[in-house]
This record gives structure tokens, sequence and C-alpha cells, in this order.
């Protein structure tokens, strides 16, 4: 069974932390691919904020296309909106019988799982990968990272976020080293994020 992680975010831009993290799991665990999940509404981001789901899915594409074990993903495009991780792994489960989906997030989302949606069921039937953030003292996970089902990778932590490069290229920064060429291409022949 192919082992696939899937790295949900809205990617708004893709940088190149979000790379690293993502190259980190497909070369250093037991995951065969990881598919860039792009989400096309996160309840808890304003939607103003973010680019069209199509373009911010084309940045996904032009930054992953020369790592073959990088997938871009709009498969919650055609899903109900607002939705819910687990419904997105019961949609996957049925097209892909014949691979085991694993979830890949950082620490601070790991500590809020508890809040998720059928997070039970999450927990007891998807493998869980999960990334150092340095987020300061975070409280502690209602969830024990020893449970059975959640590996803690030590991935590269980035202090790179995609917030941070608009708000740089609305005040006009150079910010070119932290995205990949081909996406940093596109948002400025598209003038993205400029005031």
């Amino acid at each position: 069974m192919k082992r696939i992680g899937l790295y949900f975010g809205t990617f708004n831009p893709i940088h190149i932390g979000h790379l690293i993290i993502a190259n980190h799991f497909a070369e250093y665990s037991d995951l065969e691919e990881v598919w860039l999940v792009v989400t096309p509404h996160n309840p808890h981001k304003k939607k103003k904020t973010l680019l069209d789901d199509r373009h911010r899915y084309e940045m996904v594409y032009r930054a992953t296309e020369s790592f073959p074990k990088l997938r871009p993903s709009d498969i919650e495009f055609g899903l109900d909106q607002p939705n819910y991780t687990v419904n997105t792994l019961a949609y996957l489960k049925e097209k892909y019988p014949e691979y085991q989906f694993s979830l890949i997030m950082g620490e601070d989302n790991l500590r809020s799982l508890s809040k998720w949606r059928n997070f039970e069921y999450i927990l007891e039937h998807h493998p869980i990968y999960v990334y150092p953030r340095n987020a300061g003292e975070m409280p502690d996970s209602e969830i024990p990272e020893s449970q059975a089902g959640i590996t803690i990778v030590n991935a590269p932590q980035m202090e790179i976020s995609s917030t941070f490069i608009r708000k740089a290229i609305g005040e006009g920064k150079e910010v070119r080293p932290l995205l990949p060429e081909s996406v940093w291409e596109y948002i400025d022949h598209n003038n993205f994020y400029r005031s």
C-alpha cells in the first residue's frame, strides 16, 4: 500500500519553508509521496486575504513540478465548503483505496487536534506526522504525543510565513530568496499582494 503524506495549507503563497518541510517528510520518513493540499477556505482565516484558489494551486504546481515525490492537490476544491479534514480523508480513501493517507502537521495543530471534527476517527485511521514549531511555550495537548499513530519527525524549523511575505511584497521589499523562482515570477507577473 502506497504511503501518502497530506500537507494541508492555504499556500498564500507557497514558499521555500513549505517545500523544505514537505521534502524532508518525503525523504526522511516512510512516506513515499507528499501531496500539498491547497485548502480553498480555512474556517479560521479571513477569506478576503486569500488569492483565488486556482492561483494558489498554480503556484503550488510550479513550486513542486521538479520534485518527483511532491505533488500539488486541488482535491478539496470540489468538496462542500467550509470543509473539514475528516471529509477530505473519507473522500480520498474512497477514491484511492490502494493508498494509506497520513496527515502532516505542525506541533501547534497537534495541540489543537482534539477540537477537530471527528478527531478520534482521524487518529484511529490515519497516521499523523508532526514537525516541531518554535512557538514558545504551548499548552499541553490533550492528545499524548506518545500515542500510537503519532510520529514526531525532527524536521527543520522554519520561521518563514506567507503572511510575512505578503506584507513584505506590499511594502516593496525584496522577497525572492524566500520563494521558488517560478512562484516569484507568477506573483510578479500577476501583480499579486502589492498594495
